[in-house]
């Protein structure tokens, strides 16, 4: 298992890109949670293993359909052993 804290730059948000995360995240099998930041990026943490996650972060690189993702940046973080996949506000 690994963490990820994830930031992504770019029109991320009013594109419906946390709710398209969200269902790519449980199709991959990862955990976590996803937030809209005030800077206007996205902000991800993402637990699972790493071949998952790795899949998951080539998705987040396109995410939603109107998004225009100029920057996916992450860093490997300790455990917090979420449970399941939730937008926060």
């Amino acid at each position: 298992m690994k963490h990820y804290r994830i930031h992504i730059i770019g029109t991320v948000q009013g594109v419906w890109f946390r709710k398209y995360t969200k269902e790519a995240a449980l199709s991959y099998h990862v955990r976590g949670m996803v937030k809209n930041e005030i800077d206007g990026s996205v902000y991800i943490e993402a637990e699972g293993e790493e071949e998952d996650l790795k899949s998951f972060i080539q998705w987040l690189y396109t995410g939603s359909p109107l998004s225009k993702v100029k920057e996916v940046n992450w860093e490997e973080g300790s455990l917090q052993h979420f449970t399941g996949f939730d937008i926060s506000r």
